[in-house]
């Protein structure tokens, strides 16, 4: 018990994008009068980018979402940009970065940025989560359907392109994305994940609808969520993981293989890409020599994780590669 509980404090002060006091602090998730609200209220926080908030079984629920580009043309794709547990959506917003990628006329996208309820569980408490099991077990939070909701309040308000909603996410926001392409593959395309995984349950009980592209972005001496995975806070295996999707999507059992190293940095990664699968789909990994809990940016380990990822899931739609 005593290990366990050593271990959901690292993952308190590590959730990603929210330990550090100079990161946006945002608070809310008051309690709300009713189960769920139908009606959301929105206002500006800044250019083009509006608070929106409703009640979601008994908790008043928010999300960021940054408008589409005021002369971009046709209908906007989406992505979901989830924090780690503890953090905040402002923080995540600065810390795993899409604006400059998204907010453009010729990307047309729409980037979401929700806000996790927080935890009190007989194992932990935690200003925000991601109800993903693991360590969130006992969570009554349906954060599936809170997700599902956002996207049935924006499909109203924006002409948005049903086969391009993607999620991402750091740590905790890692494993929600999984979680999604396993609980709510019909309307997710694609997934990346940074420092994530996916948990016991969502493993256990995994039920993707279409062949998914999966990618995942690792460093070897992340201690919060080891490569090899925690079974004391149901982590499955970072291995494990890929190989799931890999079989799932009927890809090549093994990978195409690249090494990349950044002398002047002191870094190296390993770049796994599992070809042929089903739909014409990737699953691809980076495993990066040295680097810990973190986001990745250029400067620091050679790769931005941002980029990586936005050059991925605009790779596919829900129907696999687009041509």
């Amino acid at each position: 018990m005593l290990r366990i509980l050593i271990l959901l404090f690292i993952l308190s002060s590590c959730g990603g994008g929210g330990s550090s006091s100079s990161s946006p602090v945002d608070t809310g998730n008051n309690s709300g009068n009713n189960q769920n609200n139908n009606e959301e209220d929105c206002e500006q926080y800044q250019d083009r980018v509006f608070k929106c908030e409703f009640t979601h079984g008994n908790l008043l629920r928010y999300y960021y979402i940054h408008q589409p580009h005021p002369e971009a043309q046709g209908s906007s794709s989406v992505l979901f940009n989830l924090h780690g547990y503890g953090s905040n959506a402002l923080a995540q917003m600065q810390y795993g970065d899409f604006r400059d990628f998204a907010n453009t006329k010729d990307n047309n996208f729409i980037l979401i940025h929700p806000q996790g309820a927080p935890l009190n569980t007989a194992l932990t408490s935690s200003a925000s989560h991601w109800n993903s099991g693991g360590w969130t077990i006992g969570s009554t939070v349906d954060d599936v359907d809170f997700i599902d909701t956002i996207i049935g309040f924006i499909s109203q308000k924006y002409n948005i392109n049903q086969d391009r909603i993607y999620s991402t996410g750091m740590s905790n926001g890692g494993f929600m994305s999984y979680h999604l392409a396993c609980n709510l593959s019909s309307k997710i395309a694609a997934i990346a994940s940074v420092t994530g995984s996916m948990s016991v349950q969502t493993y256990d009980d995994c039920s993707p609808s279409h062949p998914t592209p999966v990618l995942q972005i690792h460093g070897t001496l992340d201690g919060t969520v080891p490569l090899e995975g925690n079974s004391a806070l149901g982590m499955e295996s970072i291995y494990d993981v890929i190989e799931y999707w890999r079989s799932y999507n009927s890809c090549d059992i093994d990978p195409v293989i690249r090494i990349e190293d950044f002398f002047e940095l002191g870094y190296s990664l390993e770049h796994q890409i599992y070809p042929n699968c089903l739909n014409s789909v990737q699953v691809e990994l980076y495993i990066i020599d040295g680097m810990w809990h973190t986001w990745p940016k250029e400067d620091d380990f050679g790769i931005s994780a941002s980029k990586v990822i936005w050059d991925f899931i605009n790779t596919y739609d829900i129907n696999g590669k687009i041509n």
